[in-house]
């Protein structure tokens, strides 16, 4: 497992009224593979193919009918393959909306003299990206940094549909991840390090969201056949860790 302070330098670069940004290179792995299935089509000596990356997601959103906003062709739109290397499988696309956080007395024009001047506040605007079966790997998010409490968030899936794997049972539509087929069951489940028990579906067409209820539980997601793309609703982002040792949010460079 990471240790808190390696992530917290990660996590520093996600700063107030700015998007995470992985790298101009970071954008390119991700799109680049799942619709081949060919996980060294994702890679180019080692690093991202950064332009196979952008015209795969791209591709996916024309086809979903999915905007594409003039920011969607910047760097603001990020990648990770989370130091795997297994971008096929293990990844995610993304741009943060917005993430702010800090004291209501001090934001803005600074004229808010009300009973919470003093106190902290924290947002997020999210959207997820995902190739067809792709998995946002299983992690937490700690409270603590910045004086901020654990990262609280829903989904909201737009198109195409996703399956949302937790450690605890919440909205009441979850099955065990042990009575799935043991060919559905998700990438790393059995592993010591695996902590997710249950497994719900959300799709575009029903428009149910799905939450997480259990602050600093253990979570991840997998695409559908067809991909998808996530709204998050959220707190602040602060302190992501991961389950299996080794992952980081980050990009594998040459």
């Amino acid at each position: 497992m990471k240790d808190k302070d390696d992530t917290t330098n990660r996590d520093n670069l996600i700063s107030r009224r700015t998007t995470l940004k992985v790298g101009a290179g970071g954008l390119a792995a991700m799109a680049a593979g799942v619709s081949t299935g060919a996980a060294e089509e994702f890679y180019d000596g080692g690093t991202f193919d950064s332009k196979k990356a952008l015209k795969a997601y791209h591709e996916m959103m024309t086809r979903f009918g999915y905007p594409i906003s003039d920011v969607l062709k910047t760097d603001q739109l990020w990648v990770c393959d989370f130091l795997q290397a297994d971008f096929a499988k293990l990844g995610m696309c993304g741009i943060f909306w917005v993430n702010d956080v800090g004291l209501y007395g001090e934001n803005g024009a600074a004229k808010y003299k009300g009973d919470f001047k003093d106190k902290k506040f924290g947002y997020l605007g999210h959207e997820i990206y995902l190739l067809p079966g792709q998995v946002l790997p299983e992690h937490n998010h700690l409270g603590g940094l910045e004086g901020i409490g654990p990262k609280m968030e829903s989904w909201h899936v737009k198109y195409g549909e996703v399956e949302f794997f937790g450690e605890y049972k919440g909205a009441g539509d979850e099955t065990l991840i042990s009575d799935m087929p043991e060919k559905d069951r998700p990438w790393g489940y059995g592993e010591d390090w695996f902590k997710s028990k249950y497994v719900v579906k959300r799709t575009a067409k029903s428009g149910q969201l799905y939450s997480l209820e259990d602050p600093e539980s253990w979570h991840f997601q997998r695409a559908g056949a067809e991909g998808a793309i996530v709204t998050e609703y959220a707190t602040y982002h602060n302190h992501v860790q991961f389950s299996k040792p080794g992952m980081e949010f980050d990009s594998t460079k040459a």
